[in-house]
């Protein structure tokens, strides 16, 4: 596994709306893997790679978003402490103890603050801390902050990959392990009957606002998503709980709470993992939704799809874990499912 390509696509920079640094260093590793590459108005990259034989122009979309749960700066305050608003779903108690950096003028690292223990009462030691609890401390004066940073600037969190074991740990595992499947696999694939368009959407994170847009643009006729789902297979949790397990294959959603999969997709991808023989899981996400149901419902008659999902403990936090195995698995399965296309009825 090209370690050293995960890495550096997983530590890039790229809040939503604020995703260029990603996405310039997306379009360095696709040269020469793709026949076509363009970048949409709103900031998604298309790499269009030609299929074979292909005389009614059937279209497959896959799409893996390339944005980053983040933070914008809201204000910064008379003694140089910066508030923020985020970017994407947090859970506030995650965000003790962290870095951040502050991509302004130039990047500077700043440190998630909140009340000392010491000086809290016994009520507030009891509660849930809230987003408004934290504040960025720069270590610096106002007049210095704003030297280089201003209202708007983005924010991402500071955490570099690691191998642990069988498994790499990272933040933003969600969802740049996707565009690493994604991009892998630009660079593998053998020839495939239908045109794909690899898509490597913005805003996911803040309502699938890229693939939205894209999938209107492409009209693709299937649709095919790639994004980290839930494994809680911890202590504690109960069987019904774990959605996914790490190490046990690649998952094929079945439904997420935006979207129910086209039965034709998922039996199309659980008979390929079969006939291959790729270790493979279901998924049943039922809160939280993907750039699936962009890609279902956004082109100008539909499209027939689903998603490969990735199993990640630790979701939306500094600390996301995937098994390699299960990435692998994922990067086969998705190979397989485009080069066999056309051997499926697609029409029971």
């Amino acid at each position: 596994m090209n370690i050293e390509l995960l890495k550096n696509v997983c530590e890039k920079p790229g809040a939503p709306g604020f995703e260029a640094p990603i996405r310039n260093y997306i379009l360095e590793v696709l040269e020469n893997l793709a026949d076509e590459v363009k970048v949409d108005n709103m900031g998604s990259v298309i790499a269009i790679k030609r299929g074979k034989n292909n005389p009614e122009n059937k279209k497959v979309m896959v799409a893996a978003h390339m944005d980053e749960i983040g933070f914008i700066v809201t204000h910064i305050d008379d003694q140089g402490f910066v508030r923020f608003h985020p970017l994407g779903g947090f859970d506030p108690k995650t965000l003790t103890a962290q870095r951040v950096i502050i991509h302004g003028k130039q990047d500077i690292i700043g440190v998630m603050g909140s009340k000392p223990i010491h000086v809290m009462s016994q009520e507030e030691r009891g509660k849930l801390p809230k987003l408004t609890d934290y504040f960025i401390d720069l270590g610096m004066s106002k007049e210095k902050a704003e030297k280089v940073i201003k209202v708007g600037d983005p924010i991402t969190r500071e955490r570099q990959l690691i191998e642990m074991g069988d498994c790499v740990n990272c933040k933003s595992i969600d969802n740049r392990v996707a565009v690493f499947i994604l991009l892998e696999t630009l660079r593998t694939v053998g020839e495939m009957p239908f045109d794909l368009y690899a898509t490597f959407t913005v805003q996911e994170e803040v309502g699938l606002r890229g693939a939205n847009v894209a999938a209107h643009h492409i009209n693709p006729d299937f649709g095919i998503a790639l994004d980290t789902t839930i494994a809680y297979d911890v202590p504690g949790a109960q069987g019904h709980e774990k959605i996914t397990e790490l190490g046990k294959g690649t998952a094929i959603k079945i439904m997420d709470a935006m979207t129910i999969c086209d039965y034709r997709m998922v039996d199309y991808m659980k008979k390929t993992a079969d006939e291959k023989a790729i270790s493979w899981q279901p998924e049943i996400l039922t809160a939280g939704g993907t750039d699936t149901a962009g890609l279902q419902r956004m082109g100008k008659q539909g499209a027939i799809a689903g998603a490969i999902s990735i199993p990640t403990r630790h979701l939306h936090q500094v600390i996301e874990m995937a098994h390699k195995k299960d990435i692998q698995g994922s990067i086969d399965l998705l190979n397989a499912c485009l080069e066999n296309m056309d051997q499926y009825d697609w029409t029971h």
